[in-house]
This record gives structure tokens, C-alpha cells and sequence, in this order.
């Protein structure tokens, strides 16, 4: 998927969870509200209805107080006084538990029970006396303390009443906004689901094309890969013939040349015998570039299930002795850091000092003694990833330098020396085909390192190679 594809979905992923999560928020306030509302207005109901029940049962006391009065028949106060006071204090009660967030409606419910305890005890006193005309004259002087009870309990309602407006107002605000809040809430979701159908759609049909044409790509790969085994095996038969069958007529030639001069050199003339050392000389020199481009060849086939652990020092050590003779001849001073234990191709690890070694020798400078230091160091790969992308950061990598004080060359040859077949001296000049270095350059990719040239004429060339300790092996 495409970077600025992937940031839009992620971006509406974003916006639609944010938008479902404030909805979710909002919708739960209301939720809240409505239900805080709904229990508000329920208890502004039931307050207006225990005020009326107490009203009622006042009211009732009173006629029954007003009964036993006329008729002297106590049945009009028991059990009637008694259960209108009960529920009466029920009643005081629930208001007391349905006023609890609301100072000022129980102030006016503790001057409310004040005015109805007075008035229990005058109706009591009054269903006592044995004079029915004093008990109407005590009815009398109650009734302005059951107008005063009356006037509570209307300036209570009125207060219940107000706060009932209120609150149905809040109640109808907030279930106004119910709907209005769900409808945008699901017609955003919806828009966003439709954009992200349609990018996810549009992505998947060009990663359906993307993933006909890595097809088609990986089919050409195919085919290329198919052409570049046919040419390994065109190179390894060319290699065998080289081997053999270029490596015949050269000895031919050879024993024929040895034939002619020790049979009939005697009766050549020096022209003859000139013509005769410089054919040798030049089967020579084809018999050296033949094995030259062998090298060459098995440098860049290495397998890895021929790798192995090789200490370079014993590697060192060998070459110095294979070259022993040249070395002594130019009375080569060689200084040696302690080289590590890499993971390598041991083969190729020896033809690589074998050459650089040998490189060396053949271009030293002439009239002073050739010193070739070599120095080694074990080094992270992210402080070498400027000399190559791919080396792992994570991985370790021995730094080898090979520098010496021969002849050196120019630095803008410092790439062109590695090439096959470059040389930037003569034949006449110094031997050789010109392929060692490009061998070494095969040799050190081989094991996934680098090589690098670097010198300055008449002060002498350096090499730096870079090599991973330890090799990533697939296979």
C-alpha cells in the first residue's frame, strides 16, 4: 500500500474514532442528564403528591374532630386520628428523603411539620373537652393554623411546580438532542466508511495490478535467472577448456619449440634462435592469462557451503611462504598486525594476500627496500555504512590495510585497476595480465566486503579491504 494511501486511512481511522468517541461521550452525558432529570421530575411529582395526602388527611382529622363534636360518638376518632397521624409522619417522611437535594424545600418542610404538630395537638385537645360548645369554639380558633398549614403547603407545591417546569424544560432540551446527535453521529460514520470503501477499493485494484505486473517481473527474473545459469554453465565449459583443451596445443608448442632448438639450434641462425625465445616467451605469457581468467572465473563461483572459519594469520603465513623467493630477491621488510578469525573461502582468501602481496613486489620502487605494513581492525558496521549501503549496522566487519612504498599511481586510476585486463604500466615495463587485482576486487565481493585503492606516485599504494567477521550464509 501506498505511504500517502495508508496516512489517508489512517487519518480517517482517526477522525472516525474520534467522532465516535465524542459522540459516545456526549450521548452518555445526555443519558446521564435525562436520567437525572427523569429522577428530578419523579420526585417534584411524588412531593406534590404526599403534600396533597397530608392535606387530605389534615383535613380529615379535622372532620372527625369536628363528628365526636356533634355526636359525642367516639368512633369518629378511633382508629381514624390515629391512622391519619401515622400516615401523616409516613408521608413527612418520604418528603424529607425526596427534598434531601433541595435546602430550601426542607426548610419549608421542618415549618410545615412544626404547624402540623400544633395542629395534631389542638385537634387532640379539642377531641378531649366535654363541653361540645367549647370544642367548637376550639375548632374556631384552629382554623387560622389550618389556613397557615394550608398556605405552606400551597407555597411548597408552587415551589415543586416551578422546579417541575424547569426540569421537564431540561428533559425536552436534552431529548431534543438525542436524535439530532445520533443522525450526525451515523452520517459521518457513514462518509467516512464510504471514503475509506472507496480508497481501499482504489488501492486494492492497483495492488491487483501491481501484483500482475510483479508477476510478469518475477516471470522476465525468471527468464533472465534461466539465461545467467545457461551462461555459468557456458563459463564453466569454457573454463574445462581452458583447462584442457587451450592448455594442449600450448604444451605442443612447447615441447615442439624444445624439439627444434635442441635438435637443430645449433644449425639456426641468432635471428632463428630470437624468433624461438620470443615464441616461448609469448606461450608463456598465454599459458599465464589462461590460468589468470581460470582464477578469475572460479573468484566469482565461490560456494558457501565451502566457507568456513579461516585464520588469516595462518593464511599469512602461507603466502609469505609461497612467496619466499621474491620476497628475499627485493629484501621485502613485511610489519603484520594480529588478523582475525573470519568466516571465508580459504582458497580465495590465500589468492586474494597472494596478490596483493605479490602486487606489491612487482611494483616496488627501485633503489630502496620495499616495506609493506599490514594492519587490521575490527570495526562496527554503522561506522562504515558510507562505504557501502548494505553493510548491516548491527554486524561487525575486520578493516584489513595493505600499504607499501613502491611506485605508486595516480588516484584517478583508483577505480580503473580493479577493471579486467587494465594496466597502467607497459608490458615492457612490468610483467604481467592485468587481472590480480580484478580477481581480488571478485574475491572480496564474494564474501560480501569492499575493496578500495588509494595512493600517490612514488610514495606508494594502500588497500583497504572490508570484510564481515561473520558471514550471512543462505545456502
Amino acid at each position: 500500500m501506498h505511504p500517502a494511501v495508508h496516512k489517508k486511512i489512517k487519518l480517517g481511522f482517526y477522525i472516525a474514532f474520534t467522532v465516535m468517541v465524542g459522540a459516545a461521550v456526549f450521548s452518555y452525558l445526555i443519558a446521564i442528564n435525562l436520567i437525572n432529570n427523569a429522577t428530578r421530575l419523579n420526585h417534584s411529582i411524588e412531593v406534590t403528591k404526599r403534600l396533597e395526602v397530608i392535606n387530605a388527611d389534615l383535613k380529615e382529622a379535622e372532620a372527625a374532630v369536628r363528628g365526636f363534636s356533634i355526636t359525642h360518638d367516639s368512633s369518629f376518632l378511633h382508629p381514624s386520628m390515629v391512622d391519619r397521624s401515622a400516615n401523616i409522619e409516613r408521608q413527612y417522611r418520604q418528603l424529607r428523603r425526596f427534598t434531601e437535594n433541595h435546602p430550601a424545600q426542607q426548610r419549608q418542610l421542618d415549618t410545615l411539620k412544626i404547624l402540623l404538630d400544633n395542629k395534631y395537638m389542638q385537634l387532640m385537645l379539642a377531641a378531649r373537652m366535654d363541653t361540645p360548645g367549647g370544642e367548637r369554639h376550639e375548632v374556631q380558633q384552629n382554623q387560622a393554623a389550618s389556613n397557615r398549614i394550608e398556605k405552606k403547603i400551597r407555597d411548597m407545591e408552587r415551589i415543586e411546580d416551578q422546579l417541575l417546569t424547569e426540569k421537564s424544560a431540561l428533559f425536552n432540551f436534552f431529548s431534543s438532542l438525542w436524535v439530532p446527535v445520533i443522525f450526525v453521529t451515523s452520517l459521518l460514520a457513514m462518509i467516512i466508511g464510504i471514503y475509506s470503501f472507496v480508497v481501499l477499493n482504489k488501492e486494492y485494484k492497483l495492488q491487483l495490478h501491481i501484483d500482475a505486473r510483479l508477476k510478469q517481473y518475477q516471470q522476465e527474473l525468471q527468464q533472465h535467472i534461466s539465461l545467467l545459469a545457461k551462461s555459468n554453465q557456458e563459463l564453466e565449459q569454457f573454463a574445462y577448456v581452458a583447462s584442457h583443451d587451450l592448455q594442449e596445443p600450448l604444451r605442443k608448442i612447447t615441447t615442439f619449440s624444445d624439439r627444434l632448438q635442441g635438435k637443430y639450434g645449433h644449425l639456426l641462425p641468432q635471428d632463428g634462435l630470437d624468433l624461438l625465445a620470443r615464441m616461448n616467451n609469448g606461450v608463456g605469457r598465454m599459458r599465464v592469462l589462461i590460468n589468470d581468467l581460470l582464477a578469475f572465473s572460479r573468484a566469482g563461483r565461490l560456494a558457501p557451503e565451502n566457507f568456513a572459519d579461516v585464520d588469516l594469520n595462518v593464511i599469512l603465513q602461507t603466502v609469505r611462504s609461497d612467496l619466499e623467493l621474491p620476497i628475499q630477491e627485493k629484501n621485502v621488510n613485511i610489519h603484520c598486525d594480529n588478523l582475525p578469525t573470519i568466516t571465508g573461502h580459504a582458497t580465495a582468501l590465500h589468492q586474494l594476500f597472494l596478490n596483493l602481496l605479490g602486487n606489491a613486489i612487482k611494483f616496488a620502487a627501485p633503489g630502496r627496500p620495499l616495506v609493506v605494513d599490514i594492519t587490521c581492525q575490527v570495526i562496527p558496521g554503522k561506522e562504515i555504512q558510507g562505504i557501502a549501503k548494505d553493510f548491516p549496522a548491527t554486524e561487525e566487519y575486520c578493516r584489513i590495510s595493505v600499504a607499501d612504498n613502491g611506485i605508486g599511481f595516480e588516484q584517478e586510476y583508483a577505480d580503473r585497476i580493479f577493471l579486467l585486463f587494465q594496466r597502467l604500466h607497459g608490458m615492457s615495463e612490468y610483467a604481467g595480465t592485468g587481472i590480480g587485482l580484478a580477481i581480488c576486487k571478485k574475491i572480496v565481493e564474494g564474501h560480501h566486503g569492499v575493496i578500495q585503492a588509494s595512493g600517490k606516485p612514488g610514495e606508494g599504494a594502500r588497500f583497504d579491504i572490508f570484510l564481515p567477521v561473520k558471514q550471512r550464509l543462505h545456502g
